[in-house]
This record gives structure tokens, C-alpha cells and sequence, in this order.
């Protein structure tokens, strides 16, 4: 047995005992309704109504991603399930005690901006809400400090602090959150767009002009199948973040059948619903259900549906933004930071970046976290073959907290060199195919290709012949509750 080292654990990154974990189906269910039925996606959803893709082909391409998301969702929850650790630790396995800060500091940077970004969009929600019941408060939105008005910051910093206080309790008071706003998401999108279709008297525009048809039908439903996949990049990453504290794999297949690809059918429908009842009425294409709530005319109904965007926009934002740079900088110096103070550490890191300057700016949009994102899929590639390829499952946990140079994954002074081997040229190809000029038909597909040439890479240069000894270290376990 190995000594434990103190620069690797605390109790933040212990792994959950067995006995007590309280992320079921329902909670895993909640989860993903908020993520799937956030105004981001419904952005990208009408998007492509936008762009020509009928309703039909926009359900094909939605159940074609589904199904993909949905498998590969269950391979990270089965892993964070049978380990019972956080994304930082489990990336250990492959890059080493050491070298798993690469892949940690990458979903990182990635989720500050978007934590900073999310809670942005969140307060021009809450702006309007404030806007339509207290129309004297306009008065406050004259002037600019750093690029916003005085009741610009206060929204914000509304926001800020209401996603704090949740965090406070720690992840048991963010699975409550994310059960309680899953289903009033949900619900206000399905009155919404029978709202919608009861305006239209049930004409709904099923397109904006000819469909495209033949091959360019088929590569609109794939690009859109493959830029549905790279949205969820980040959580099939971090996912066990999760699924380390479900019950059973069961109760994850279930809670992810439901969250993911039903509940992704039912966004889909809705998505052309609203967008097709809308362009029946007047020609022209939303940018998102806001711009539908914000049209509401009875006040009461508007506030109601201000609030649960403003709801689902805080869920996803926790989920997607917030718990993976808490895990990662506790990471960074367990003996220092826990959970909570790592969290209050990113967040106000998401402040000091003036996320409402990073989102009006497509430069950095594109190149600074579009050239990050694509790192996702050859980090999930290496890592996933390394866990059910090279390991077969097989995970020997207590030596994921130790720095003994006899450890399993202390590899060469912590690092595994091969992973690095496989990360960089699949990482170049990822970069070049999202961003460079004239390879935008294949910019869709960054994410897949990525990930398969890793894996395959990862799975090539590794020693296939090693036994590898299984060790679930529940000597090390902390009860769920605690994190």
C-alpha cells in the first residue's frame, strides 16, 4: 500500500462511497432536461430552421445526435459510477498524477469563460423581467462602468451571487436545484409552444424556403448530428462529475434514456414549433425563445416565462460551468482549497474577464474557446480507451492519490508520455479542421475526428499486455453528502 499524499487528496476529491449516493435517474433526468432545453440550444435548433433544414431533417439530425450522445454519455457516467471520483482524478489514469492537470485546466478555462458568459446572458434576462415589472428602474440603465450600466451590474452581480449561494450547500443543494427547475423548464416550453400553435390556429411553416434535398440533405442532418455531439463535449468529459455519485449503473442509463434522447426529441419539436409558428406569422426567424417570451403581452404570463429562463439559464450554468472548475482547482492544491473556496476562486475569475466583452467579441469567440473546444474530443478519445480498451475497466483507486514513483499512474515523474504522444497530433488536426479557412465542411466533424484518431493512437502505442489489478478503494471513500 502506498502513502497517501495530501497534495493529491482531500476529502473534495475522495471518491464517493457506495452507500448513500443520491444522484438517481430522476436527479440525472432533471440534469439534462435543464441542460437540453437551455436558450443556447434552442439558439443552434432554430439556427438550422434558419438555414433552410425542415422540420423533418432538423428530428433526424436531433435523434441521430441523441443516440450518439447518449451512448457515449453512459460510457463516462459507468466509469465516474465505478470509481466514484471527480474528472481530475479520473484523468490520471491516462495522463498521469501529474500530466491530468493538462486535460483538468483545459475544461477549465473553457467553463470560466462560459460560467462568466452564461451569467451574463442570465442577467439581460433578469434585466427584462425587471424592466417589465418595475419600468422605473430603466432610469439606472444610463451610463457605463467597464461596459455596463449601473442596473446592468446589478443584475449581474444579482445573478453572480444567487449561483453562489446555491454552490454554498455544495452539490447536494445543486441536485436539488437541478430537480426542482427541471420540470418548470420543461413545462413553460411545452405551453409555449401550444401558445404558438394556438396563434397560428395550427399552420405551422414547417421550412423557410425548399428544403435542401438528396446528398445536401443528408450532409445538413449529419454536419448538425456532429455539431450537436461537439456541444456536449464538455459534459461527456466531465460527466462523472455526476455519475460518481448515481446509485448504479442502472439508474444512470435510465436517468440519461430519459434526460438525453427523449427529452432531446421533445427540444427538437418544440425548437420547429416555435420557430415554424412564428415565421407563419410574419415571416420572420427568431434568434431564440426569448425573443418570443419578450413578446408576450400579458405581463403576469411574461414575468412567468422570464423566470423560468432565468431558472434553466442558472441550472445549466452550474452543471456545465461551475462544477468542473471548482474540482479542477482543488485539484491544483488540495491541502488548500476545497470545493467551496475553488468554486468562489472561479467565479469571481469569471467576473475579472468581463465575460459581456468576451461574448460581443467573435474573435475570441471562435479562435480563444472554439480553438480550446476542439481539445475536447482527442481528450475524451485517450482517456476513454484508456479506461475500456486498455484497462478494461480495471482501476486501481487508492494509487490515484499517491505520488510514490512506484505507484500505477505515476508513469515517467508523473506524466504518461504516451498520452501526450497520442494528444498532439490528433489535438493539431482537431485545431486546424475547426478553424482554418476553407475546410469549414469538415469543421463540423472536429470533435468525431479528434477523438478517434486519439483513441486509436492512445490504443496503438500502449502496452495492451499489462495486467492491470482492480482496486475500488472504498477505504478512501467519503460519504456523497460531504461533496
Amino acid at each position: 500500500m502506498h502513502p497517501i499524499s495530501p497534495r493529491l487528496h482531500n476529502a473534495d476529491l475522495a471518491p464517493s462511497r457506495v452507500e448513500g449516493r443520491r444522484w438517481g435517474a430522476y436527479s440525472l433526468f432533471a440534469l439534462w432536461t435543464n441542460d437540453v432545453h437551455n436558450i443556447a440550444n434552442y439558439t443552434f435548433a432554430i439556427g438550422l430552421f434558419a438555414m433552410g433544414m425542415s422540420a423533418g431533417q432538423i428530428l433526424a439530425a436531433m435523434a441521430l445526435g441523441a443516440a450518439l450522445v447518449y451512448l457515449l454519455m453512459n460510457l463516462s457516467g459507468y466509469m465516474g459510477q465505478r470509481t466514484g471520483v471527480p474528472f481530475p482524478v479520473i484523468s490520471r489514469l491516462s495522463f498521469g498524477i501529474r500530466g491530468a492537470q493538462l486535460p483538468a485546466l483545459i475544461r477549465a478555462v473553457i467553463a470560466i469563460a462560459w460560467f462568466g458568459i452564461q451569467t451574463y446572458l442570465a442577467s439581460v434576462v433578469l434585466h427584462v423581467l425587471l424592466a417589465a415589472v418595475a419600468p422605473d428602474l430603466t432610469r439606472y440603465d444610463h451610463g457605463s462602468l467597464l461596459g455596463l450600466s449601473g442596473l446592468g451590474w446589478a443584475c449581474f452581480l444579482a445573478v453572480w451571487l444567487a449561483q453562489l449561494a446555491i454552490l454554498a450547500y455544495g452539490m447536494e443543494m445543486v441536485r436539488k436545484f437541478e430537480g426542482c427547475a427541471g420540470p418548470i423548464i420543461l413545462i413553460t416550453m411545452l405551453a409555449l409552444a401550444v401558445w404558438m400553435v394556438s396563434r397560428v390556429d395550427g399552420r405551422i411553416a414547417w421550412s423557410t424556403s425548399a428544403a435542401p434535398t438528396g446528398w445536401a440533405a443528408w450532409n445538413s442532418v449529419f454536419s448538425a448530428t456532429a455539431l450537436w455531439l461537439s456541444i456536449y463535449g464538455t459534459l461527456l468529459l466531465n460527466f462523472c462529475d455526476f455519475a460518481r455519485s448515481a446509485p448504479s449503473e442502472r439508474s444512470i442509463r435510465r436517468g440519461n434514456f430519459w434526460g438525453l434522447p427523449i427529452n432531446i426529441l421533445v427540444f427538437a419539436g418544440i425548437s420547429a414549433v416555435l420557430a415554424g409558428a412564428q415565421f407563419s406569422i410574419d415571416g420572420r426567424v427568431i434568434t431564440s425563445p426569448a425573443d418570443i417570451v419578450a413578446a408576450i403581452p400579458d405581463k403576469l404570463f411574461l414575468v412567468l416565462g422570464c423566470l423560468a429562463l432565468l431558472i434553466v439559464t442558472l441550472a445549466v450554468n452550474l452543471m456545465a460551468n461551475f462544477v468542473a472548475p471548482a474540482f479542477v482547482l482543488t485539484n491544483l492544491a488540495p491541502r488548500y482549497l476545497t470545493f467551496h473556496r475553488a468554486g468562489l476562486i472561479s467565479a469571481t475569475l469569471a467576473v475579472l474577464i468581463l465575460p459581456w466583452k468576451i461574448y460581443g467579441n467573435p474573435v475570441v469567440i471562435v479562435y480563444f474557446l472554439s480553438g480550446l473546444g476542439a481539445l475536447l474530443g482527442p481528450l475524451y478519445g485517450i482517456i476513454m480507451a484508456d479506461y475500456w480498451l486498455i484497462r478494461k475497466t480495471r482501476v486501481h483507486v487508492p494509487d490515484l492519490y499517491t505520488e510514490a514513483s512506484a505507484g500505477t499512474y505515476f508513469y515517467a515523474r508523473g506524466v504518461n508520455p504516451r498520452a501526450l504522444i497520442a494528444l498532439a497530433p490528433s489535438a493539431t488536426l482537431a485545431i486546424v479542421i475547426a478553424l482554418a479557412p476553407g475546410l469549414e465542411a469538415l469543421a463540423p466533424y472536429s470533435w468525431f475526428l479528434g477523438a478517434a484518431v486519439s483513441g486509436g493512437l492512445y490504443w496503438l502505442i500502449s502496452d495492451r499486455r499489462r495486467m492491470h489489478v482492480h482496486d475500488a478503494g472504498e477505504h478512501l471513500a467519503v460519504a456523497s453528502g460531504r461533496h
